[in-house]
């Protein structure tokens, strides 16, 4: 009757950039966890400033859930955390990147 339209397979990609203490603790590894327990794809690497940086593509609700459980990740010291919304992307799993 009053029911919205159920948007089946909406999907969307975000950037996630963190910045604090983040790089050497295992960060990556938290976060691709994370991702898998959640269906969510893309991939995350540490970038040369020090601040790690993820590309995930999931549904918004479930993406929403995965950012808020990166505050989770053990020993982590996250002083900020950036997300912008970012091309749709089709990852075909979530890898852990390596670009040093």
């Amino acid at each position: 009757m009053g029911e919205p339209a159920c948007q089946e397979n909406v999907i969307r990609t975000i950037e996630i950039r963190i910045s604090g203490k983040v790089q050497r603790i295992g960060m990556r590894n938290c976060i691709r966890t994370l991702a898998g327990r959640l269906h969510i794809r893309g991939e995350v690497m540490n970038l040369p400033d020090g601040t790690v940086f993820a590309i995930a593509t999931g549904d918004p609700i479930v993406l929403e859930k995965f950012v808020s459980m990166i505050y989770s990740c053990p020993r982590a010291v996250i002083r900020d955390l950036e997300i912008r919304d970012h091309s749709l992307v089709l990852f075909p799993d979530f890898q852990v990147k390596r670009i040093e």
